[in-house]
């Protein structure tokens, strides 16, 4: 793609101020035909080189921007979505996940039966399924994978997925070390049992989650002790998986690369020979990238450029419906914030309408709840709303009226333009509302997830993608002691509605009823401050094949190509 003319390298604008006579017209005209040159998805040339994006195109290589530097690839210590689009191709699980409808299909497994009680499930396997060293892939591989997932001392915060398993909660938080108590079992190389303590209509989704994924046990116990998350078994060289993709290159904050895997069961189908994976925090510097040919498809838009794309190159940006919640958290652990008085303030002081038209260009909808409006039917409650008046008499009521006295805190966030920004407008909305100060901390993104787990913070930004289409993959993150929960929060009626009694009501309407219940008890005790509801939005190459539009953003990235159209 031609970026520089005559050896100008150009920053397009449309002018803040009106332009003079008869220029106007003429500048305005030649502003857009550079814009839309400068947008050209599918390359060119600079200074007489080959763009990448056509050399991928030309080799079969896709360039992703993948947000944050991952801050890991063992799919039983990692959390966060970019550690999540690498893992997906390097290891599969027993089901897999249809780009298109989002409903689940085989992986490892090729067929499954449920019991008609829906409490046990047996897995049948594949034969041809192989590790990429060529181990051959057996039952058992899942069933010493699930055990360290849920070992305590590996700490990974995602073991609470395992818990509608029999004793797979007792395993996991040390009430019991036998794990042949707990209901998985292996009747062959290639038949799996899991055994359910109740009915959970959304399991088989969670089978295709990276925390139920195997990992090759030899690999692991030859670097050290399998609960060790620091052993270097997951890096170039050492990475045994058996997805689609193997790791070939991971130089930090630069690229990771993978390359198609010969020996994955379904390697016939896998079109692209690589992806590579580019750290791109930084959004203005993402979104050049795309303009200078260098990424076929970036993790998100600057927000201020999203109108630009619309308006000039609507076929360069997808924005799409996102089953994700953007919102704050609170340690309610930390004075003064261990006040729930404190928290609602907080939660009722901040307009979200004006937050969403302005700062966020109206791309997004206010949220009152954790569970995004409409997810598989669900509706979730309001409890409060904007309120400023409200919000300062329950500061004043606990004891810091006009914020007299309140102490000075932190507004945590990992680096990304548009979290500055709404930090920034939270800042100024709780100063202009309540009178109290808060100073921003950026962490880059392994340091900032850190800092959220020590509970080392005050008020944090968070977000949460939906693991699968069901409210549970959102409220289960708030049961005391969970993985995922840094707030402190702690209910025991959240606890037993979440855990037991959701899961053995059959009827979706009565589990709705207690869904809301859980919800309720959450949002009134505040240790969560929703803010809006996400979409996804991404700069893509048209060359790009494979990769639908869907509410969970996924990427299958077996049925990935990359094919551009006819001109």
């Amino acid at each position: 793609m031609a970026h520089v003319i005559f050896g100008i390298n150009l920053t397009l604008a449309i002018p803040a101020v009106p332009l003079m006579h008869s220029h106007e017209t003429i500048l305005k005209a030649s502003a857009l035909l550079l814009l839309s040159l400068l947008l050209s998805a599918c390359g060119g040339e600079s200074g007489g080189r080959e763009a990448r994006v056509d050399e991928g195109i030309r080799l079969g290589v896709l360039h992703k921007g993948n947000g944050a530097e991952p801050q890991g690839l063992d799919p039983h210590t990692t959390s966060g979505i970019p550690e999540n689009h690498i893992i997906t191709a390097l290891f599969e699980g027993l089901v897999s996940k249809n780009p298109q409808t989002l409903e689940v299909e085989p992986g490892v497994a090729e067929s499954w039966d449920i019991s008609e009680d829906g409490l046990s499930y047996t897995f049948h396997l594949r034969h041809d399924a192989r590790w990429s060293n060529n181990d051959p892939l057996t039952a058992e591989d899942f069933r010493w994978s699930w055990q360290r997932a849920m070992t305590p001392a590996l700490a990974n915060v995602n073991s609470y997925m395992f818990f509608p398993i029999v004793n797979a909660e007792a395993f996991a938080t040390g009430e019991i070390s036998d794990f042949t108590q707990v209901g998985v079992e292996v009747s062959d190389p290639y038949t799996l049992q899991v055994r359910l303590r109740a009915p959970a209509p959304y399991l088989l989704q969670l089978f295709d989650h990276h925390t139920t994924y195997p990992v090759h046990r030899a690999t692991i116990e030859s670097f050290g002790d399998p609960s060790d998350r620091l052993t270097a078994w997951a890096r170039p060289g050492n990475l045994v998986g058996n997805g689609p993709f193997l790791l070939t290159e991971w130089e930090v904050n630069s690229r990771l690369r993978i390359e198609k895997n010969p020996r994955y069961w379904d390697s016939a189908a896998v079109q692209l020979s690589a992806v590579v994976f580019y750290p791109t925090e930084n959004l203005t510097t993402e979104e050049r990238m795309f303009r200078d040919g260098q990424l076929h498809y970036t993790e998100d838009v600057p927000i201020d450029k999203v109108p630009v794309y619309l308006r000039n190159e609507p076929d360069l940006i997808e924005i799409s419906p996102y089953l994700g919640t953007y919102f704050y958290i609170v340690n309610t652990k930390k004075a003064p914030f261990d006040d729930v008085r404190v928290r609602k303030a907080l939660a009722l002081s901040i307009d979200r309408q004006l937050l969403v038209e302005t700062v966020l260009q109206g791309l997004y909808e206010p949220a009152y709840a954790l569970v995004p409006p409409g997810t598989l039917g669900y509706q979730p409650p309001q409890v409060f709303e904007y309120d400023p008046e409200e919000a300062k008499r329950l500061l004043a009521e606990a004891g810091f009226a006009g914020g007299q006295g309140f102490p000075p805190f932190e507004i945590l966030y990992n680096t990304h333009e548009q979290h500055q920004k709404i930090a920034v407008t939270l800042q100024q909305m709780w100063q202009q509302t309540l009178g109290i100060q808060a100073t921003l901390l950026n962490q880059e993104w392994q340091v900032y997830l850190d800092t959220q787990k020590n509970r080392n913070y005050g008020v944090s930004r968070r977000s949460w993608i939906g693991d699968y289409v069901d409210p549970n993959t959102f409220l289960d993150m708030y049961i005391s002691g969970g993985g995922n929960n840094y707030t402190g929060f702690s209910n025991a009626r959240y606890d037993e509605i979440v855990l037991h009694l959701a899961p053995r009501t059959a009827d979706r309407q009565q589990r709705y009823t207690l869904y809301k219940e859980a919800e309720t008890l959450l949002m009134n005790e505040m240790p969560i401050l929703p803010i809006y509801t996400y979409r996804s939005k991404h700069l893509m190459s048209p060359c790009i094949q494979g990769m639908p539009e869907n509410i969970m953003d996924w990427i299958t990235w077996k049925y990935v190509y990359l094919e551009c159209p006819a001109q």
